[in-house]
């Protein structure tokens, strides 16, 4: 077997890293084009959205996004669209909200499975164990802990932290 030399090795795991990041973009670019044929507009739209997004966060952090960052970003994109859905049905525009709503679940077909309610429940009881916590004050790394014991799946933030709360409140109050 054949010893590389250290630069050798650096360029081969910069290689790797690169191909494991690209089969995401690589298909957001491939449904882009079968949308292209098959002239799904919203799809469409919502798909060049979601690659400039991704191109706009790889031009600000000067380098190819990884697939942690990259979700994050579509996670993001989600979570303008949901503000939106609500601010819509608000202002009763039912007609913006259904748009919005149908761009939630384009976007979403990218996203890892979201957290299931018991799982969820599950990850802030293991976290307020591992923690120690006892007190709402304690609440940043109680989620800190169940996020890192989430990771792979989506994670609503707002309602974790709503759950956190609860949690603890009611950990401090009994």
């Amino acid at each position: 077997m054949a010893v590389l030399p250290p630069s050798a090795q650096a360029a081969c795991v910069i290689v790797h890293v690169r191909i494991l990041a690209m089969p995401f973009v690589d298909r957001i670019q491939k449904d882009l084009t079968a949308a292209m044929k098959s002239k799904e507009e919203l799809r469409l739209s919502v798909l060049r959205m979601v690659k400039a997004a991704l191109k706009n966060k790889e031009i600000e952090k000067i380098r190819p996004l990884d697939e942690a960052e990259s979700l994050q970003v579509l996670q993001t994109l989600v979570k303008q669209r949901k503000e939106s859905v609500e601010q819509f049905t608000r202002g009763g525009r039912a007609d913006l909200a259904d748009k919005e709503t149908r761009e939630i679940a384009i976007i979403e077909t990218y996203l890892p499975a979201a957290a299931g309610e018991a799982e969820l429940d599950r990850a802030i009881e293991a976290a307020i164990t591992e923690t120690a916590a006892s007190s709402p004050k304690q609440m940043g790394a109680v989620i800190k802990s169940a996020r890192a014991q989430l990771a792979g799946k989506t994670v609503d933030g707002k309602a974790l932290s709503d759950r956190v709360r609860a949690r603890l409140e009611r950990l401090s109050g009994a």
